[in-house]
């Protein structure tokens, strides 16, 4: 018999990573806000902890009950303005299977020695984006109906942000959402999956740039407070505090399925571009999740690998990221790394501004020689790595022909740099998988010399009509697409 968990009333205030007077805000208003008005990244005033009791509690929960419920109890330690049992009903509807593939949302399976594969691509766009969209649809939808509001999402997506929020987000009844895409950028697959959608609440915008300019805009346009507030613009890339949120789930089951006991750790390998999977598994491990490392794989674009080498965080020009064969990394300026610094800072919000307000726009910034440089990984486990098209190619062709498991690129480059840090490692290392292989069919055949199979679900995909508009990369030219869409469609 499952023990009923203790009832506790807690209270959580958030604050910006940028306000000095730490003012603090609801779940729910940051929820339909996105960005701080300053420009700041939410996050909880104080990250709650995670008990011995709670981690077995958990672990019944989890066997017994399912991953939706084990994620109704992680949300009701981040949110106070939602009623429990609404909470409940909202997990609850946005894990379920059939939508996921697999019962248990997140299987995790052995793939070598010491070596696991969280599996996050079971959603209904197979990329691990799912897991954080569908509940931040059923969140969104809840709380614009209990206010009687509707909701613009302005988004940018490098590859799989944007099918999983536009899978999450269709036809539901008050949300319009405008995803922007850096013009031939991502894979056949990718647009295919985003511009075949025919629902009158989705608008595509390919911009003439990479995906940093499309970041860049995004936060341009949300920057505008008067515009924002006027057109009600909401977000739904990772810098939405509710996207970790949803995140920090997988970790903990993650670890709960390979361990026996609340005294073992785990450590996880994630393929990252933005920082957003992987700042996750920070909050994770601040909450007392028995985690030991948490490895950075980066591709090319490896700038966040030579902060964690060097304590430097340059970021580069759209000139210098590189088209990769490991597309949704393909990203240069991480936002979320904005939520880790302000930690590895003692949450020093002036500074978190002086860098990311200021030091980003022009050369980046240093922490070389700041004595708080070493805790990154001292106090707060990271590690990094970085992989090149010839690493994620030798580790797709090993892993098929020696264990007949196929990867794709992203999660070919976690592995490979899982696989670096594994001696230097006591206990399992959990590699968060980023999508299917069939996103990404071209490395792959190159590769292996096969095509990856099209689960069933996405039989037709590259067949449909295509609806995208092209745009420059202008945020006042997006802004003015924006409140024409609003004038002439109804949601």
């Amino acid at each position: 018999m499952l023990p009923a968990p203790p009832r506790m009333v807690v209270h959580v205030d958030y604050i910006s990573t940028r306000d000095s007077s730490r003012t603090p805000a609801t779940f729910t208003d940051i929820l339909l806000g996105g960005l701080a008005p300053d420009g700041g990244l939410y996050l909880p005033a104080e990250y709650p902890q995670i008990s011995d009791e709670q981690l077995t509690q958990w672990r019944v929960l989890l066997q017994e009950k399912g991953y939706a419920a084990l994620a109704a109890e992680i949300l009701k330690l981040f949110v106070d303005d939602i009623p429990a049992e609404d909470l409940e009903g909202i997990a609850a509807r946005a894990y379920t299977s059939p939508k996921f593939a697999h019962e248990e949302i997140v299987p995790v399976t052995e793939l070598e020695d010491g070596l696991w594969i969280g599996h996050l691509s079971e959603g209904p766009t197979a990329a691990f984006k799912d897991m954080a969209m569908q509940l931040l649809g059923e969140l969104f939808e809840y709380e614009l109906a209990r206010r009687g509001e509707t909701l613009n999402i302005l988004g940018a997506t490098s590859g799989d942000t944007g099918s999983s929020a536009e899978y999450a987000m269709r036809g539901r009844k008050g949300i319009r959402v405008f995803m922007l895409t850096p013009a031939g950028r991502m894979t056949p697959f990718q647009q295919a999956q985003m511009f075949g959608l025919q629902d009158p609440n989705i608008f595509n915008i390919a911009l003439d740039g990479v995906f940093d300019d499309c970041q860049d805009v995004v936060k341009a346009v949300s920057a505008d407070a008067g515009f924002k507030a006027e057109n009600r613009i909401g977000a739904v890339n990772s810098i939405n505090w509710a996207r970790l949120m949803a995140q920090i789930v997988y970790y903990v089951s993650s670890w709960l399925r390979i361990t026996e006991s609340n005294d073992q750790k785990v450590s996880f390998s994630v393929p990252t571009g933005n920082f957003g999977d992987i700042c996750a598994g920070h909050i994770a491990r601040q909450m007392g999740l028995p985690i030991d490392r948490l490895i950075v794989a980066t591709n090319e674009n490896d700038v966040l690998d030579e902060f964690f080498r060097t304590g430097n965080y340059r970021p580069r020009p759209a000139e210098e990221t590189l088209e990769t064969s490991s597309p949704s990394m393909d990203i240069s300026r991480a936002s979320n790394f904005e939520r880790f610094v302000f930690d590895l800072l003692g949450r020093d919000a002036a500074r978190v501004a002086q860098h990311f307000g200021v030091d980003v726009r022009a050369d980046g910034f240093s922490l070389a020689d700041d004595p708080a440089f070493p805790a990154a990984a001292e106090k707060y486990g990271f590690a990094s790595g970085r992989s090149t098209h010839q690493d994620r190619l030798d580790t797709i062709k090993d892993v098929w022909e020696r264990l007949g498991i196929m990867l794709d690129p992203h999660t070919a480059d976690g592995v490979k740099v899982a696989r670096e840090w594994r001696s230097e490692i006591d206990g399992p290392i959990v590699c968060l998988e980023t999508a299917l292989p069939v996103k990404f069919s071209e490395t792959i055949e190159e590769a292996t010399g096969v095509q990856p199979e099209t689960p069933e679900r996405f039989a037709g995909i590259l067949d449909a009509e295509r609806h995208v508009t092209d745009l420059p990369n202008d945020a006042e030219t997006v802004k003015k697409f924006i409140t024409d869409s609003i004038r002439t469609t109804e949601v």
